[in-house]
């Protein structure tokens, strides 16, 4: 994670959490003029557009007074979806038996995309069935990961 990432998470995690939502997590895209802050609620209940205008406004007051970032950006606060993006451990193993895809920040055993059974997480991997292959993939390589949704 970066040093901006990190940042971020410090400060707005504590703000979504005080709302009543869980901080699923934080996405920093660096465009030149014009980035985008990408922040993820959710909650047991489900998020409803309500409830991430009323994070929204928080966030956005925390980020007047603070102003961590230098440049123009755009910020949304977004519901992880069915398609969810994962970042952390803890989240991997949560979602265990889902199907994922996974892209790495650089190639492992030769390949930087997966996609499979997520079996789990064993210390600082990702375990992952894919191609009839078990992978422990790194949680520092790890670049995008999400839940492929399942429509039964």
């Amino acid at each position: 994670m970066s040093s901006k990432l990190e940042q971020l998470q410090a400060l707005l995690a504590p703000v979504v959490e005080a709302l009543g939502y869980e901080c699923w997590g934080i996405e920093f895209l660096s465009q030149g003029r014009h980035s985008l802050l990408r922040v993820y609620i959710d909650h047991a209940n489900g998020v409803l557009i309500d409830d991430c205008e009323k994070v929204s406004r928080q966030i956005s007051g925390v980020l007047d007074v603070e102003d961590p970032i230098s440049n123009e950006y755009t910020l949304e606060v977004s519901s992880p979806g069915m398609d969810r993006p994962l970042f952390t451990l803890d989240q991997f193993a949560r979602n265990a038996g889902e199907q994922v895809k996974i892209r790495l920040r650089s190639p492992f055993e030769g390949r930087r995309n997966f996609q499979g059974l997520l079996r789990g997480v064993e210390d600082q991997d990702v375990v992952v069935l894919a191609d009839d292959h078990e992978y422990l993939l790194p949680i520092d390589l790890i670049d995008k990961a999400n839940i492929i949704p399942r429509f039964d």
